[in-house]
């Protein structure tokens, strides 16, 4: 547990930059800081492993102190990432990860052992090892980031806008990556951010800061969507909320149509056939979606062939048996067909649904609180 305590940070030209803060991070769960520029996410992250000293108040980390602990004592027990990893770029990816625990003493056999484990663990191949820091993607610099984080076993983790600096696509992979980690691992981690949208995913709590470092509302992510406690944090929040809630109800059991899909190969007469509406579902051999191919109102002189990557419409977002309202939603939304694909477990279709479905169930969901 990370607890502020009235913390305020103020500089010798009179800029406050963290004003009379107190909230609580609680422990092995994700505590997001997000705001505007000047709100004081980041000085508020940083005094927590005392890189800046606050002017009044404390923080403390379970029972103890920050201030009591050497900085250097205090940082070895908590994992720090910044924008593009912060990587030592004459350090090769291994002995970057491998940088603390050498500071903590280990041999460099075995802190470069535990390197290795966390390549894997990060999703990084063991090829990557021997590269330095400018051979890499942005998104491959994040994860040895996070790696290196990660090596000296932390109980805590300060990420500093993590993911800002790599592209929406891969963006959302880390994030995907980052929160797997956690339920594997179940870290005390505070994460900063400007983006609304990665602080209502990634955070089990959230901290929205106004400019001049005030907190303005502290909520889980359901209760900031629901009631913003003022205009302030509706504004921040955004116009959209109402359907990012869907985000966080449940589905539950949608009516699923009994789809006819094809595979690839097959006739294209036989996707039509299939089809409905003109639209007709591919699938693997393993019943994973594929996309869909357009097959209504063409002459039988346009399907004498077979179905073929090449003419598979690729829009469409899948979604989950059990999963979110939002997901579902957005699958139908998103489909070509207007049925969104609805997926198992394992990743195999189970059926589609179309939105006119979906927002019933938002209605029934409504009628229930």
């Amino acid at each position: 547990m990370i607890r502020y305590e009235s913390v305020s940070k103020q500089y010798p030209d009179g800029t406050t930059a963290v004003h009379d803060l107190s909230l609580e991070a609680p422990s092995h769960q994700i505590t997001v800081l997000v705001g505007p520029s000047g709100s004081g996410k980041t000085t508020s992250l940083r005094m927590v492993n005392r890189m800046i000293d606050p002017t009044a108040g404390r923080i403390r980390i379970d029972d103890r102190e920050v201030s009591s602990v050497k900085p250097a004592e205090l940082r070895r027990g908590i994992g720090y990432v910044i924008q593009n990893g912060g990587l030592f770029p004459h350090r090769t990816v291994l002995d970057n990860i491998a940088t603390v625990p050498r500071l903590l003493g280990q041999t460099r056999r075995a802190a470069r052992r535990r390197a290795m484990e966390l390549l894997d663990r990060v999703g990084l191949s063991a090829e990557l090892a021997t590269r330095y820091p400018a051979q890499l993607s942005g998104g491959q610099q994040q994860r040895v980031g996070v790696a290196r984080a990660l090596a000296a076993d932390p109980p805590i983790m300060l990420m500093d806008e993590p993911f800002s600096a790599v592209d929406p696509v891969v963006r959302t992979q880390l994030q995907d990556e980052f929160l797997r980690l956690q339920r594997d691992l179940a870290r005390t981690i505070i994460v900063v951010t400007h983006d609304i949208d990665e602080a209502i995913k990634l955070g089990d709590h959230v901290a929205v800061m106004r400019v001049g470092g005030t907190l303005a509302q502290f909520a889980q992510p359901a209760e900031l969507l629901a009631r913003p406690a003022d205009a302030f944090v509706a504004g921040f929040v955004g116009r959209d909320r109402g359907y990012r809630a869907l985000g966080f109800t449940a589905a539950g059991e949608l009516p699923l149509a009994d789809e006819k899909p094809v595979r690839l190969g097959d006739a294209l007469m036989t996707a039509r056939d299939r089809g409905r509406d003109g639209w007709a579902l591919v699938v693997d051999d393993g019943d994973v979606p594929l996309g869909w191919v357009a097959v209504g109102g063409l002459p039988d002189s346009a399907l004498r062939g077979d179905v073929t990557i090449d003419l598979l419409n690729l829009g469409g977002t899948l979604a989950g048996v059990g999963g979110t309202l939002r997901e579902s939603l957005d699958a139908a939304l998103s489909s070509p067909s207007g049925r969104g694909v609805i997926v198992d477990l394992d990743g195999r279709f189970a059926g589609t649904v179309t939105a006119a479905q979906v927002l019933s169930r938002v209605e029934t969901a409504r009628e229930t609180r």
